[in-house]
């Protein structure tokens, strides 16, 4: 199970590395998510997963730590918040410079 979440991580934080270096808004913002993800996914693994097991303290015998849990739950909504903030400027950069280039201009190639 760690090597699966192992993997993921470094998948989504591979991709989100390469969108954030990519030149247009589009792919910036959805490097920002991923990366955002792998975040929340390495918060939720910090918590030690376990099946059957109750995050509240003397429901059970076993119980996990829920910190890590309210950690992803506020981190998913900051992130959300986050992603349409930065769509919004996007969307005014294009409005106002006409290109979706990042730094506002357009390569000559």
């Amino acid at each position: 199970m760690e090597a699966l979440f192992a993997v993921a991580l470094g998948i989504l934080t591979s991709s989100g590395v390469y969108l954030l270096l990519r030149a247009r808004t589009f792919p910036v913002v959805m490097g920002l998510t991923l990366i955002s993800y792998a975040v929340n996914l390495f918060l939720f693994a910090m918590g030690r997963l376990q099946g059957g097991a109750s995050s509240v303290i003397g429901q059970g015998s076993r119980y996990v730590d829920p910190l890590p849990q309210a950690l992803v739950l506020t981190a998913i909504v900051i992130g959300f918040a986050m992603t349409a903030f930065v769509v919004v400027l996007a969307l005014r950069s294009v409005g106002e410079l006409s290109t979706d280039h990042v730094d506002g201009r357009e390569q000559h190639r």
